[in-house]
């Protein structure tokens, strides 16, 4: 080893949107480390992001996070407009309806679109789709310029990010705890699991008991295609949740929505995803697929009730979740970020975290009763 880092109030395990977003959230008021397994942060998931922000995405629990999110994201510069336009054919008339219902419940704007309606935002659309949904709110995320944001925010309040820093031990050392990688080791007091995919493993390496966090690997494929999407094509979606596309520098990304059950690791594409992705593509428009240009994969990590996990873990004191966090969490980093440190440093809620019920994301949810 090289050695001692250092001692800190907390040791963040994990440097992409998760890890990072905490970092800048709790550095200005605590010693902070931040651990990084790979050569750069955000390799895995937060760099292979479709890069949108939807009112509704991630269900209706998830609504808050985002809702709370959008105004510091707009504040920002990390949104630009888009719109997203979900669509069904006959048979899925009353899901659309009830989407539309839902969601302007919990405060999204959303409005019922007829078969011309939907055919004029989005050119050569086949007549089997008749329906739809409109959010004119949807934008597409700055992911890469908002990660930089967080870890730059970060390191001038005064956090240390470690690279290549694959965890391997942790032990208990008095009140706090040892964490060690193969060229150095450091002492906190807490440790912050934003490991993503590898939650679970990282907390059974600190004598925690496993969530059920299993990571998902989603497929995504850029296409040129004949016509050329416009520039102001919406974020299209199958309401049955088994299909997305959007326009991205004159090309178009793809994803047949998939989930496939995988393991923690450098997400590839499978072959049968990516033809399975251009044929659900070609049943909703009539454009001719001109070249596959690119394809890649990414993990997305879920609990067994789709929820995220923020909050001390109910048995092992000093072990803090910031995990969980599915497709949703870039678009859900500054509530979910802020409304962590919150719970992590005893803080009081301020406005952007007042109207979120903590208690609905905890980890002691899963032990309760």
């Amino acid at each position: 080893m090289n050695g001692l880092v250092g001692d800190f109030d907390i040791a963040i395990i994990g440097a992409g949107m998760a890890g990072a977003s905490l970092a800048a959230e709790c550095a200005p008021h605590a010693r902070v480390l931040v651990v990084e397994a790979e050569d750069t942060p955000g390799y895995h998931t937060t760099g292979r992001s479709a890069a949108f922000w939807e009112e509704t995405y991630g269900g209706p629990a998830v609504v808050p996070l985002t809702m709370a999110s959008g105004h510091f994201l707009r504040e920002g510069g990390f949104l630009a407009p888009r719109g997203a336009l979900n669509i069904g054919q006959a048979a899925d008339r009353d899901k659309v309806a009830a989407f539309i219902e839902t969601y302007t419940a919990l405060g999204a704007t959303l409005h019922l679109q007829s078969r011309a309606e939907i055919a004029e935002r989005v050119p050569g659309l086949r007549a089997d789709w008749v329906v739809g949904a409109w959010e004119p709110g949807c934008a597409d995320i700055d992911v890469a310029g908002l990660h930089q944001h967080y870890l730059a925010a970060s390191k001038r309040t005064g956090s240390v990010l470690r690279v290549r820093a694959r965890v391997d031990q942790i032990e208990r050392e008095g009140a706090g705890w040892r964490i060690a990688w193969a060229t150095g080791e450091a002492r906190a007091g807490v440790i912050a699991n934003a490991a993503g995919a590898w939650a679970d493993e990282l907390a059974k390496l600190a004598g925690a008991n496993p969530l059920g966090i299993a990571p998902m690997r989603r497929t995504i494929v850029q296409v040129r295609t004949d016509p050329a999407p416009q520039d102001d094509l919406p974020l299209v979606l199958g309401i049955n949740e088994d299909f997305y596309f959007k326009p991205q520098g004159g090309r178009l990304w793809l994803s047949p929505h998939d989930e496939i059950p995988d393991v923690a690791g450098d997400a590839a594409p499978e072959e049968l995803d990516v033809a399975i992705a251009i044929d659900r593509f070609e049943k909703v428009v009539d454009w001719k697929i001109a070249a596959l240009e690119r394809r890649w994969a990414g993990l997305r990590s879920f609990a067994p009730d789709r929820l995220p996990v923020y909050g001390f873990d109910p048995a092992v004191p000093g072990l803090f979740w910031f995990a969980g966090q599915g497709g949703f969490g870039i678009q859900t980093a500054p509530a979910a970020a802020r409304l962590a440190a919150q719970l992590l440093l005893g803080r009081p809620r301020d406005g952007l975290t007042a109207e979120i019920d903590a208690a609905v994301y905890s980890p002691a949810r899963f032990t309760a009763g």
